[in-house]
């Protein structure tokens, strides 16, 4: 995760141009790249500067990333970043508001796994169309596992999903921010199309969890390989 000064994380909502950050596994660590610059490897870090940072309301005693790739970074955003890393000495949870037993969460934003359904991006794009827009790729909404379903918002109706053999339990829909308007191919701001369109067709009703909603947040129950066109087996409740 990128952060501050103050160990504040960084995401697209301050600086839209991270979509073109392009980030892939290497051996021991991950490789880097962005516009105009080659690939920088960075190892994760085994002993060393630990720092205090925090994701929304949770502070987090991560392992602190030194080296060249900060000043890259930090000359590319134009503000002084550095890289800090969850290792096994960090811990983290999602909300238990939401969940039924503790569930650890990375340094995203509130949850392990974002899924979607694509039969409901179909029909957020034929409004959308119909109302004089252009129809947006899913890549916009970020998920980590897309389902082909003919139904519109029938991942409303799911409590749980077994996907070969991993267990997963959908906790709360996913309330949708100003990010759904940055390309993520390009960086670029584009209109509130998204937010605009969930406003008339899937706004949430439940005042603990306010705005428009695309997609569902989920827990791991059992861990597991998943695979690009397994079979989903959905649980209604």
């Amino acid at each position: 995760m990128l952060v501050d000064t103050d160990g504040g994380f960084i995401t697209q909502r301050q600086y839209p141009k991270l979509a073109q950050l392009v980030v892939k596994q290497i051996k021991g660590g991950i490789a880097l790249q962005w516009p105009k610059h080659d690939w920088l490897n960075v190892s994760f870090p085994v002993r060393g500067i630990r720092k205090q940072v925090t994701v929304w309301r949770s502070s987090v005693n991560a392992a602190h990333i030194d080296g060249a790739i900060n000043t890259a970074l930090s000359a590319w955003l134009g503000r002084s970043v550095t890289l800090a890393f969850m290792d096994e000495s960090a811990e983290r949870f999602a909300s238990p508001k939401w969940t039924n037993v503790p569930s650890q969460v990375s340094f995203a934003d509130g949850y392990p796994i974002l899924i979607t359904n694509a039969a409901s991006l179909a029909l957020l794009n034929n409004h959308i169309v119909n109302t004089g827009g252009e129809a947006l790729g899913m890549d916009r909404f970020r998920p980590n596992i897309v389902i082909d379903c003919h139904k519109p918002w029938a991942e409303d109706g799911w409590k749980t999903l077994q996907i070969g053999e991993v267990t997963l339990d959908l906790v709360k829909p996913c309330a949708r921010c100003i990010m759904t308007s940055i390309d993520q191919n390009t960086g670029g701001k584009h209109p509130k199309t998204a937010l605009t369109a969930l406003k008339k067709l899937h706004a949430s009703t439940d005042p603990e969890n306010p705005g428009v909603l695309f997609g569902w947040n989920a827990v791991v129950r059992k861990t597991g390989i998943v695979k690009i066109g397994e079979t989903v087996i959905p649980v209604s409740p």
